[in-house]
Formats: C-alpha cells, structure tokens, sequence
C-alpha cells in the first residue's frame, strides 16, 4: 500500500509516517517500480499501535523500546508492564500535583472574594 494510502487509513499523514520512519518505528519499506513506499499490511497495525501508546504517554524511544523486542520475536510483555507501572505511577504523582494546585486556586478565590477593590 502506498503512504497515502497508509496515511489516510491510519488517520494521520504522509509526513507523519515518513517521520516514524526515520526514528526507526516503521521499518523503510519496499519500493515499487516507480519509487513509491510500498507499505505490507501490518504497518497499519504498527501504526495503529504506535499513535495508541503515544496517547497512552509513552515516549517515541519507549515504544522504539517496544517494537524492538516485538521485532526480535520476543514478547514484550514484561517491558511494557514496567512502562505501564512507570507511567502509572507517574501519572497519579500528576493528579496529587494538580489536586494541590486546585485548592491553591480554590483558596485564593475565596479570598479574592473577600478583598474590598477600593483597598
């Protein structure tokens, strides 16, 4: 399949693509007659992955992590387990951080209610 092709079945763009590419996430592909990218199959399901654990919050060099061990036959299984209690973990430190902000903000309204505007 060709990278418009791709693109517009993976939802994203040629440029996109092209860029996962060159960060060694999708494999160069196949060259037809005329020069195009000539994508198998499966690079749908890899991009589809990719996009997926990007939403998730993994870095690009974390899911590279992942397609590496996947493309050396080996289950990836107990590498994302640790990135999933990493980014777990970070994520409940963010929500404790932003849970602080909230009643820092929530205290500083009430008092801005409280202050005379002619003072």
């Amino acid at each position: 399949m060709l990278i418009g092709e791709l693109a517009s079945r993976a939802g994203t763009s040629a440029k996109t693509l092209r860029f996962y590419e060159g960060e060694g996430l999708l494999p160069q592909p196949a060259r037809n007659r005329s020069g195009y990218r000539d994508y198998p199959a499966n690079a749908l399901e890899r991009v589809a992955f990719i996009r997926d654990a990007q939403v998730a919050g993994f870095s690009l060099r974390q899911i590279g992590q992942i397609l590496e061990i996947r493309d050396s036959g080996e289950a990836p299984c107990a590498h994302v387990g640790q990135l999933i209690d990493q980014r777990l973990h970070q994520v409940e430190q963010r929500i404790v951080e932003l849970q602080e902000t909230l009643r820092n903000l929530q205290e500083l309204a009430r008092r801005k209610g409280k202050l005379d505007p002619t003072d």
